[in-house]
């Protein structure tokens, strides 16, 4: 099967170089014409438009920074509903408001088009070794029509509800995991200031209630001082951005998403914003004087 992939940046290229490891055809488009010459290396062949891509593949991905970048690539000039046959389907796998991906699938679907909103979680790590998690919002059919393309660039696909689910379940994962990093800053930089040895902290709670996830993909990177982006701190403004927006119009009181999100905002206004957003210890670092390390 021939499937066409938009948008080839720290996650879109090694989530379709798995699809090329999976046995598909892959067609790729991006602005960045780098970004297309490193996956054709790889095997995909390049395209010159989103159009251009839709013309030549029945599933379409989309994995873009933003809601306007998604509605761009999809609806606007040269975009994939210039190129797409009806029946065609699109995964929308960027991380936007919800509100954007059920603007976007009307808009497909008076083309005849069919749309899921599959956000992912991972980061670039996950992303590489094919193991991301994948929310998805759509109709029950077309996620069963596509679930073999998603489960070769992830270890899970969940389908959460209609269109705009996937999104929403995506912003709540954000929120998790901002706070988290937020939570396990401040912690070890109360160890570093008490005098005991961050590493020592780790191990000693990783294996309890307090370890996650989140903590055992950051806390290594903080301790070496390694803020190289596998998730940029610009786009986790980005999504707590969309996160806030949708809390205020569904009514969700998001009090701790705001405080971090001050955070992120001062890192981004001290140059932090290209760095990955286990950066927040930078924060407490800068308050303080003193480096988390080990």
């Amino acid at each position: 099967m021939k499937i066409g992939f938009i948008g080839l940046g720290i996650m879109g290229k090694p989530m379709a170089r798995n699809l090329l490891k999976a046995g598909y055809e892959v067609v790729a488009y991006d602005i960045v014409k780098e970004n297309i010459d490193a996956v054709v290396k790889d095997g995909a062949k390049p395209a010159n438009s989103s159009k251009e891509v839709a013309e030549q593949c029945k599933v379409i991905i989309t994995m873009l920074p933003n809601g306007p970048h998604v509605l761009e690539a999809v609806t606007g000039k040269d975009g994939v509903l210039e190129g797409a046959k009806e029946g065609s389907i699109l995964i929308d796998m960027s991380s936007i408001a919800p509100h954007v991906s059920q603007q976007v699938a009307k808009a497909c679907e008076e083309k005849g088009v069919k749309m899921i909103d599959a956000p992912v979680s991972g980061g670039e790590p996950k992303a590489i070794d094919g193991t991301l998690s994948i929310m998805v919002g759509g109709k029950k059919e077309v996620f069963d029509e596509v679930y073999d393309i998603l489960m070769a660039m992830g270890s899970s696909a969940v389908l959460c509800g209609d269109v705009g689910a996937g999104n929403t379940t995506k912003l709540a994962n954000q929120i998790v995991v901002a706070l988290n990093i937020a939570a396990v800053s401040e912690a070890f930089m109360l160890s570093t200031r008490a005098g005991v040895d961050p590493q020592k902290v780790f191990e000693a709670i990783r294996g309890g209630l307090a370890g996650s996830t989140v903590m055992d993909a950051k806390i290594p990177m903080i301790l070496d001082g390694n803020f190289k982006p596998g998730f940029k701190i610009d786009l986790h403004i980005k999504d707590l951005n969309n996160a806030i927006e949708t809390g205020h119009d569904v009514g969700a009181p998001l009090p701790l998403t705001a405080i971090v999100m001050e955070i992120l905002q001062n890192l981004h206004a001290h140059g932090c914003g290209q760095d990955d957003h286990s950066a927040i210890a930078k924060y407490y670092e800068k308050l303080t004087g003193t480096e988390i390390r080990k």
